[in-house]
């Protein structure tokens, strides 16, 4: 379809343009399939239907801003998933090149319980796709090992490679001190958690939706956390496949590995926002849930 057919269509289905010109310039910039994200949950789907608006007077606008919204709200995430996967990398290295004595450590079979020859396909492929200056630096200097150390190594190797490194290692002491680093009981626990938040990284990463999004990955909501997170009771009540749950996982980390985070606060601005067809039940978020202990400014 033309640009104007794309206005024509929407249109027909009960979408309201104000000015179908600025319209035009919109979908020249933001394809018509990746709005369609934004206005499907308004729209009748199913098998059969000619997709009209179910929700009258929607403004194209308004999906507009909701748009922006979720781009807005990525960024956020984006940069505080940063912090969280370097104070990651950090760690698993630090921990295990000290209690080792092996500078590459990683590649030691007997430390994992699974998945070692997969893993270190993708950690292969992760290094030898870098264009970082320090590991061409030793490719041309050394032969051997071939593989840099794991200070090296795993600082280019993806979020999802080291959540899958995280899960694969044994469980033992090393990976309990590291789980209590950030402030939780059980190692099971941060492993989930790791996989979840690189799997939202990811979404943030491709420019996907957030907004209104089931996510692959529920995360594991645990009550008996070292710091304040939720209460049996609320966490009872949290849709442990959207937005919120994986959110409120990052609030409590950042509040432990960087205490002077505006994340929290920089969410609760952004969720003032005038968009006209923003709902917080669409995330996840309950109405109490600026009351929740994660959730309070410290």
């Amino acid at each position: 379809m033309t640009l104007a057919e794309q206005v024509s269509r929407l249109k027909q289905r009960g979408l309201v343009f104000d000015d179908e010109s600025e319209a035009t310039a919109y979908l020249f910039n933001i394809s018509y399939y990746r709005l369609r994200a934004y206005t499907y949950p308004f729209q009748e789907n199913g098998e059969g239907s000619e997709h009209n608006f179910i929700r009258k007077n929607i403004h194209f606008k308004d999906i507009i801003d909701l748009y922006c919204f979720d781009r807005r709200l990525r960024s956020l995430i984006f940069n505080a998933i940063e912090k969280i996967e370097v104070a990651v990398r950090t760690k698993i290295v630090q921990v295990y090149a000290e209690s080792t004595g092996d500078s590459h450590w990683f590649s030691d079979e007997n430390l994992y319980r699974f998945g070692y020859d997969d893993l270190m396909e993708h950690i292969d492929a992760d290094v030898n796709r870098s264009n970082e200056d320090f590991i061409k630096h030793y490719c041309s200097k050394y032969n051997s090992p071939s593989m840099p150390p794991s200070w090296m190594a795993l600082e280019v190797v993806s979020f999802a490679t080291l959540s899958r490194l995280f899960q694969s290692l044994k469980l033992d002491s090393r990976k309990e001190f590291i789980t209590e680093q950030f402030g939780l009981k059980k190692v099971a626990i941060l492993e989930n958690w790791l996989h979840s938040i690189s799997n939202l990284r990811n979404c943030c990463a491709h420019h996907s939706r957030v907004w209104n999004r089931r996510f692959m990955v529920s995360v594991t909501l645990p009550y008996n956390t070292l710091y304040p997170f939720m209460d049996r009771t609320a966490i009872g009540q949290i849709h442990t496949n959207k937005l919120f749950a994986v959110l409120s996982c990052i609030a409590y980390i950042l509040d432990i590995i960087s205490p002077d985070s505006n994340f929290k606060k920089n969410i609760k601005e952004l969720l003032k926002s005038d968009c006209r067809l923003l709902g917080l039940k669409d995330m996840g978020f309950p109405e109490y849930w600026q009351s929740l202990p994660v959730w309070r400014e410290r």
